[in-house]
């Protein structure tokens, strides 16, 4: 199995990073924007205007998705999670046989509860699913800084051959055949983000937000075992990892969507969380699952109106005192 024609889906900050990252690993790349007028602003600028300080490489080639993407080994997806459907559903024709198809994406789609890889398993059945994610910032991946991540298939010798196509000194793959780990601790910790945001924008202090961390892995962790993951992954740098850093920076959209939220405002509504499109769809599930995920409840329960972050935060201040676990 050789990767040498990467196609990226989605010109945004993640795309372009991608798009940076697969050219420094001598990959020939294809970024593909939404559509005509985008990918020729883009080609214009030869940056994304997500990215503006980043220019790209000569050999990077950007057009619209759609039939360009044909000649791609494999087609790497930096698409929000709630609109990954339409956008695999646009380039399922163009996809030979066996083509991987690799979800960049954190989340869980809202009305189906479906995990990105069987998103892409229902809209593109010629293609391969997989998964890549874990603690990356767009700014530090496209600056070449040292990022480690997970890719996950099916087939873990897929997986193997992705990872070693796409990794670089500086954006190292670890491979798996855990879909369902990495996909969960990516969808779970986006949610778990905007708590910690919410702690800090109100103020609460490190110790408040260092619990808050710890609880809601609990939670992960306990989500995850009961859909099937693999605790090595919940721990590794999809789950545990990727909780870590999207706790802790403004970096993170989700952070950044709780701070807003802590600190009494209203986030603007360019602002784009994952997480608060997760929250429901996991709770949910959780809910299905007799999966108990008080964090992640109160997070959705500010996010739909039900309690204000002061009661939210009171509700998890006063449950009963229990063993640890």
């Amino acid at each position: 199995m050789t990767f040498d024609h990467i196609g990226i889906v989605g010109a945004g900050a993640w795309g372009s990073a991608l798009a940076h990252a697969m050219a420094r690993a001598g990959r020939s790349v294809t970024l593909a924007a939404r559509d005509r007028k985008a990918a020729d602003a883009v080609a214009k600028q030869r940056a994304s205007p997500r990215l503006p300080d980043f220019p790209f490489d000569a050999g990077i080639r950007i057009v619209a998705a759609g039939p360009d993407l044909a000649q791609c080994d494999a087609i790497l997806l930096a698409i929000p999670s709630q609109h990954l459907r339409a956008a695999v559903t646009l380039i399922a024709p163009a996809l030979a046989h066996g083509t991987p198809v690799v979800a960049c994406a954190k989340g869980i789609e809202r009305g189906t509860n479906k995990f990105m890889t069987e998103v892409i398993a229902e809209s593109a059945p010629a293609a391969q699913p997989a998964i890549l994610s874990g603690p990356s910032f767009a700014a530090d991946v496209a600056r070449g800084l040292p990022t480690a991540v997970t890719l996950a298939a099916g087939d873990e010798a897929l997986a193997a051959a992705l990872a070693q196509a796409l990794g670089s000194a500086t954006f190292r793959p670890y491979h798996s055949n855990d879909l369902r780990g990495v996909e969960i601790g990516g969808a779970a910790k986006n949610v778990l983000a905007i708590g910690a945001g919410i702690v800090a924008g109100r103020g609460l202090g490190a110790s408040a937000a260092a619990a808050l961390v710890t609880r809601g892995f609990a939670e992960l962790f306990r989500f995850g075992a009961a859909l099937g993951a693999r605790p090595e992954t919940l721990t590794g740098l999809s789950g545990l990892g990727d909780l870590i850093l999207s706790c802790s920076s403004v970096q993170s959209r989700n952070f950044a969507f709780g701070v807003t939220l802590g600190k009494g405002q209203t986030p603007d509504s360019a602002m784009l969380a994952e997480g608060a499109f997760t929250a429901p769809v996991l709770v949910g599930m959780a809910r299905a699952h007799a999966i108990d995920m008080p964090v992640s409840t109160a997070v959705a329960a500010i996010l739909d109106g039900t309690l204000s972050v002061d009661d939210a935060i009171e509700s998890l201040l006063t449950r009963p005192f229990r063993a640890e676990g």
